[in-house]
């Protein structure tokens, strides 16, 4: 494999738009059982917040050296207050609404006893309409100025206008990625990648009896949806790529698998970034891979950088 393009990536823009979220995480020890019910007792040691969701796509973009501008939907609370702080910390720009006093910052609690996750607790709530609309106003005149858009969907509610965002960056010949949630695939016509997984796959298009049946549906859906590529990552099974007429592999390269929490962020990240420097999707694919098969190594939502993948 070629160098990793360092010099390239530190000159490309990136703008993520979609769900952000705060991963909050309280580690302790497990010594006995609850008196009051028959569950542990975790004794906090210590706590630590990481950028979840849309903001840890940027937090790993940023990483790989690009220059990232983080567009999304925050609440006026604590968990907002510290998203802002860490994007800060990280150099990312923020375009962060957070119009609504009443929206929470989605905040996804873990409690961990001995590197072992006991339970986790979700904060969360879907903005208003007019939220998803003043997100959508800000991104817009933002796409021109990037040189590449990913659109990290988490099916939190901010990407309620994702199909107006990506005919924008058609328009205007900006590369569109998207990490897809739900059924309906239809909402990312003209996107330029599309990548979803191995089950997210399955739900779009059924269940594959073999390659070659795979190989038929993703390229059918592919047409449907006017991709340029179409990415299915699949865990232990490694990638596959999907272009006109063409299928790409590449077999996973994880040694030690220890949290895959994340690994889709820095796959997308990496994709974005190689691509954004001029990479072809090929050469994207298998940095993304590289990329992916050092964070499951990592516990919780992390990040690669440059040093690591070279």
């Amino acid at each position: 494999m070629k160098q990793f393009p360092r010099e390239a990536v530190s000159r490309v823009r990136v703008l993520v738009v979609g769900d952000i979220m705060l991963d909050r995480y309280w580690f302790g020890e497990v010594e006995r059982i609850s008196p009051e019910a028959p569950v542990p007792v975790v004794h906090v040691g210590r706590c630590e917040d990481r950028l979840g969701g849309a903001a840890n796509v940027a937090r790993n973009a940023a990483a790989l050296g690009a220059r990232v501008t983080l567009a999304g939907i925050v609440g006026r609370d604590e968990p907002g207050r510290e998203v802002h702080a860490m994007l800060r910390d990280a150099g990312i720009h923020p375009e962060l609404v957070d119009d609504d006093e009443s929206h929470p910052t989605t905040l996804k609690m873990r409690v961990l006893g001995r590197q072992q996750q006991m339970v986790r607790v979700d904060f969360e709530g879907r903005p208003s309409s007019s939220c998803v609309q003043s997100l959508t106003d800000r991104v817009m005149p933002l796409m021109g100025h990037h040189d590449v858009v990913v659109l990290s969907d988490y099916d939190k509610g901010a990407l309620a206008q994702v199909a107006s965002l990506i005919n924008k960056a058609r328009e205007i010949g900006v590369p569109a990625l998207v990490d897809p949630k739900g059924l309906d695939y239809t909402r990312y016509r003209g996107a330029s990648l599309v990548t979803p997984n191995r089950s997210e796959m399955q739900q779009a298009v059924g269940h594959w009896l073999d390659e070659s049946d795979l190989n038929a549906r993703a390229q059918q859906l592919r047409e449907q949806l006017g991709l340029e590529a179409l990415l299915v990552t699949r865990s232990e099974q490694g990638m596959t790529l999907f272009m006109n007429q063409e299928r790409h592999h590449v077999d996973a390269q994880a040694h030690e698998v220890f949290d895959v929490s994340g690994a889709g962020d820095t796959v997308l990240a990496t994709l974005a970034v190689v691509r954004g420097a001029g990479g072809s999707w090929i050469e994207a694919m298998r940095w993304a891979n590289r990329a992916g098969g050092i964070v499951v190594g990592k516990l919780g939502t992390s990040t690669v950088t440059a040093e690591e993948l070279e």
